[in-house]
């Protein structure tokens, strides 16, 4: 008969080492698409969690003294978690609004599409975009960023020391303003040539004003932009790589804010 012999601040410890697993695969990209079933996610950060608990040799945290306390240290370990994929999806967000502003310039604004992940109708550009750009984080392994910083989150920041500071906040900002940065970034070209584009028009409806420019622009707007964006997807994915490479520094500098 097998006895399993574990103590209240070990069934703690593994229950907070949970906790953050379980945040970081609710909020990273592909794992936070609504298409996965709750209970496989729970269920892998719970395999997860019984893996990585010995390996890291973490030692028993004290017993909580009272509910506050405990949901103090609970929301901490979720905060983490949550910050480490929030961190990612700013930076996929910035790509979707790349698409999103292109597609605007190309007047492509009212054609939407189905996001799985999200259920919800977004952009066609922005949806072309966060699948070039899942495409790359998944070729380069920039996935098992979320390893690493998941194993060295624990010796930065052990259990029940998760702290708010400044520098934390700096670094949240910081990442969302970079967001916009890599909007203009991604979508210059496109939004360059349709800048372009419309001035062109513009010359031609006052030196020929017979010809209906409304009808002949539409579609050869929409023709210039895809045009760029053909020519523009070697430089697309460079420019990603470059970007996810840094991913790792990223979160331990976050981590370290929160150390």
């Amino acid at each position: 008969m097998i006895s399993l012999n574990i103590s209240l601040p070990q069934l703690q410890l593994f229950f907070l080492v949970f906790l953050r697993v379980g945040a970081i695969l609710m909020s990273i990209p592909i794992f936070d698409s609504k298409g996965i079933p709750l209970l496989f996610k729970l269920a892998l950060a719970f395999a997860i969690g019984i893996v990585l608990l010995p390996l890291l040799r973490l030692d028993a945290v004290p017993m909580a003294g009272d509910l506050v306390s405990l949901g103090i240290s609970v929301a901490g370990e979720i905060f983490l978690g949550l910050t480490i994929g929030f961190s990612v999806k700013l930076i996929f967000a910035g790509i979707q609004l790349a698409g999103q502003l292109a597609g605007f310039q190309m007047g492509l604004a009212l054609a939407n599409v189905m996001d799985p992940a999200t259920s919800e109708q977004v952009p066609l550009l922005a949806q072309f975009n966060n699948l070039i750009g899942l495409l790359v984080f998944l070729s380069i392994n920039a996935h098992y960023w979320f390893i690493k910083a998941l194993t060295e989150s624990y010796r930065l920041v052990p259990p029940l020391n998760v702290k708010f500071g400044n520098s934390l906040m700096e670094q949240l900002i910081q990442m969302a303003g970079n967001m916009f940065v890599i909007a203009l970034q991604v979508g210059a070209p496109v939004i360059a040539a349709m800048l372009l584009t419309s001035v062109a028009f513009g010359l031609v409806a006052r030196t020929v004003p017979q010809m209906n420019v409304f009808i002949v622009a539409m579609p050869l707007k929409i023709g210039v932009g895809l045009l760029f964006i053909g020519f523009g997807l070697p430089y697309f994915s460079t420019f990603l790589k470059s970007i996810f490479g840094d991913l790792g520094q990223n979160l331990i500098l976050m981590l370290k804010a929160m150390s």
